[in-house]
């Protein structure tokens, strides 16, 4: 019976193995229900099969549900998850009715079928959207019905278009006949995509020869820009994913013109990171003649902003979430989401405060849409089209495979996500258009360490190494191993670079002389320019002591940088002929663009590809005359070493999903199994072996916390907590002697992390970002 509970109630986290996903799904809303307390009304006469208000007085939110059958499916709910599920139910229709069933008098009206007093068209949910005719009890006859629906009451195909004309004599002759909200705005949107690709014709006549591109902006475009730019105005709303450096911002820009020029579009809301504001300002000034506005101050400042009529307006994602409501009163005609990775994370407050931002058309940007797990993907790719994936839970169980634990092992079936999404997605790699791109090599430097790095580096690897085979032959660790671990593997990567990092006393190790030796030598050349990239700010300490001795140059980026100077350093960077180095942190570096420089030199490897790749994305980009050098530096047989042998895997994932010719199926072993397979790859001599793929999971969406700068706070109380735990007594070894053996092993781990948290957190007592 509709309304009614399981009295075993199913776990939120994972999908019992007896239920389907939607079963499951389904199951969880029913209990959802009955954990609220909202106000419900009844808006019409009949006690039950009814249209009803529903208000959720915590979120302030009102919806509406109707009650048409005693079958769910042919129930209603206003809200985006009855319409993205596709479940024929939500919280709001559960809680509906539960609260009806608790009165024995409305109880007889699900026993039996509903009689149904007038007919209606409304929308089924399901991977597609299908529209129904639901006739009344008296079995009334429509002119040209038979014409529009099949036996069962489904929408032909083809005749969505002129259903408008049955709409009207239904109407005409019937008085009672009813169209449901959804249903218009469904027609509506989709009469108004064919309308604009039919205009496409008129439009670009030559599609990427038509000479409109000529005079489009002030700059040349390329053949596979103009492609972009004419599948942007087709799809109204798109997830432009090109590689970096291949123009995004130019792509957009140019659409926007097109879009001003013949579609009546006049507001246009760019949303992206706060260091790239004034750089939007900057390039839709240079390539389209615009103004811009930049939306920043105090609330009342930015309530006086958004009132001026301007055809630009540019905010960070920081202030969506707090002006939310500000916005859509402005009442945007197309978004473009810029760094679109921002809201991948669909848990966020920012990731659910940009989705209910409203417009009809939206260009959302990224050369990443897919750094760690296939639900980044679901999360960037739900504000274009909410619908094209599914749900989360369903695209997850198409996607993930599992073991009998309910633990990820891989994926599978990536391919269908390309094809799903082609046309709403557009992604090209350099590899496509390397005619033209100018050439690149990667080099790697492998740099031995000091014995003092390599005894550090030991004694954390020891813990890693040992946490790892705890996992491995218990199958869990505790929530205070498992930050161990974090900091461990942290440490390691921070030892590899100096132990300066660590303890700013001692400074062991090599990678400086090394740095220094290639910057003279690339010096030599005076018309090569370096751009330098660390994730710890304490290695540029030291570099930046080494450079002021030799008097060089440099204009140093970090995540301490106020937005309004980032522009004048790039600006010198990018003009001066005499100033050579750029040096740039991780978190100053995301959006920028250097291609005056033709040589970067990593000082040290980031966990993730994506973040690899966005560094040399700052050089290697369009616009880009010269030939490119990249130089990695890499501790030999160092943690650095190793992680030369997770990057691949993460590209093959990204591949998977997003690039034709992709692996189908990339197996992952979870965290701690990477983290086991990183431990055992023998490293040999780099120049005899090549680095081998190893199964992983997107270890960084761990280790990166420990890492991550807006993560400072978190991790020193964390640290702190680790370090209260430390402090307590270890329990002696009970049981018999295998026990007592094993017990002292712990014992010794535990006394040996203990030092080596002292010692890390000690470093960020100091408060110093690392």
């Amino acid at each position: 019976m509709p309304g009614s509970v399981s009295k075993k109630r199913v776990p939120y986290s994972r999908k019992p193995n007896d239920m389907s996903a939607d079963e499951w799904q389904a199951e969880l809303r029913k209990q959802f229900a009955l954990e609220q307390n909202f106000k419900i009304r009844n808006l019409g006469d009949h006690p039950v099969y009814s249209d009803f208000e529903v208000v959720n007085h915590e979120t302030d939110k009102t919806y509406k549900v109707s009650i048409r059958d005693n079958i769910n499916s042919f129930n209603y709910c206003s809200c985006p998850d009855f319409r993205v599920t596709a479940l024929g139910t939500c919280k709001h229709v559960e809680y509906v009715l539960f609260q009806l069933l608790r009165f024995k008098k409305n109880q007889k009206y699900f026993t039996h079928q509903q009689k149904h007093e007038y007919s209606s068209l409304s929308i089924l949910y399901g991977h597609q959207r299908l529209i129904r005719l639901k006739k009344a009890d008296n079995n009334i006859r429509y002119d040209r019905e038979d014409a529009f629906f099949d036996a069962e009451g489904f929408l032909l195909p083809g005749m969505i278009f002129e259903l408008d004309d049955f709409i009207k004599q239904a109407v005409k002759s019937d008085p009672t006949f009813r169209i449901y909200p959804d249903v218009f705005e469904y027609i509506i949107r989709l009469k108004k995509n064919r309308e604009r690709k039919e205009r496409l014709k008129d439009i670009f006549p030559e599609g990427p020869e038509s000479r409109i591109f000529d005079s489009l902006i002030s700059t040349t475009l390329y053949p596979y820009q103009k492609k972009g730019i004419i599948e942007i105005i087709k799809a109204g709303r798109i997830l432009l994913a090109d590689d970096m450096g291949l123009g995004k911002t130019i792509q957009a820009i140019a659409a926007v013109e097109i879009f001003a020029r013949f579609f009546n579009v006049s507001r246009i809301l760019v949303i992206c990171p706060t260091s790239l504001k004034y750089q939007w300002k900057s390039e839709i000034r240079k390539f389209s003649g615009r103004d811009a506005r930049v939306v920043e101050g105090l609330i009342h400042k930015r309530k006086d902003l958004y009132r001026k009529e301007d055809f630009y307006k540019i905010i960070s994602y920081g202030l969506v979430r707090n002006d939310t409501n500000l916005i859509n009163d402005w009442q945007a005609d197309l978004v473009i989401l810029d760094e679109a990775q921002r809201i991948k994370n669909w848990k966020t407050q920012t990731a659910k405060a940009v989705k209910k931002i409203r417009s009809e058309h939206v260009i959302v940007t990224t050369g990443t849409p897919l750094e760690n797990r296939i639900d980044d993907l679901h999360s960037i790719v739900e504000y274009v089209d909410m619908y094209k994936l599914g749900p989360l839970f369903r695209f997850l169980d198409n996607h993930q495979e599992l073991d009998e634990y309910g633990k990820l092992i891989g994926y599978k079936n990536l391919r269908t996500i390309n094809k799903t999404l082609e046309d709403i997605l557009i992604r090209r790699t350099k590899k496509e258009i390397a005619d033209q791109l100018p050439g690149r090599i990667d080099k790697n430097f492998f740099v031995e360490m000091t014995p003092e790095q390599i005894s550090d580096h030991k004694d954390y690897y020891d813990v890693v190494a040992r946490l790892s085979t705890k996992w491995y032959e218990q199958g869990y660790l505790s929530e205070e191993d498992r930050q161990n671990l974090l900091i461990c593997l942290n440490c390691m990567r921070m030892v590899s670079d100096s132990t300066y990092i660590l303890d700013q006393k001692t400074n062991f190790g090599n990678k400086i002389g090394e740095i220094m030796s290639l910057i003279l030598e690339m010096t030599e050349d005076q018309g090569n320019k370096i751009v330098i990239f660390s994730q710890w700010k304490k290695m540029f300490d030291l570099l930046t002591v080494e450079l002021d001795k030799m008097g060089l140059e440099y204009e140093y980026l970090n995540g301490d940088v106020p937005a309004g100077k980032r522009k004048t350093m790039i600006d010198r960077f990018q003009s001066d002929q005499a100033l050579k180095l750029f040096l740039s942190t991780d978190a100053g570096g995301v959006g920028i663009n250097l291609q005056s420089a033709n040589m970067l030199i990593n000082i040290d490897l980031p966990w993730n590809p994506a973040v690899l790749e966005q560094r040399i994305g700052r050089i290697y980009r369009l616009g880009q005359k010269k030939h490119i050098q990249v130089y990695n530096l890499i501790s030999k047989f160092s943690i650095e070493h190793r992680i030369l042998h997770l990057l691949e895997f993460k590209r093959n994932v990204f591949a998977g999903v997003l690039d034709e010719g992709g692996e189908d199926r990339v197996m992952l072993e979870g965290f701690l199994k990477s983290v086991k397979a990183m431990l055992d790859v023998d490293l040999e001599e780099p120049n005899e072996k090549e680095p081998a793929g190893v199964e992983y999971e997107a270890a960084n969406s761990l280790v990166e916390e420990a890492s991550d700068p807006y993560q400072k706070d978190k991790q020193q109380d964390l640290t702190d907590h680790l370090r209260d735990q430390g402090q307590e007594e270890d329990p002696g070894p009970t049981g018999d002697q295998d026990e007592i053996v094993k017990q002292g092993i712990l014992s010794g781990l535990r006394n040996k992390i203990k030092r080596l948290i002292n010692r890390f957190s000690n470093f960020l007592s100091r408060k110093r970002q690392i």
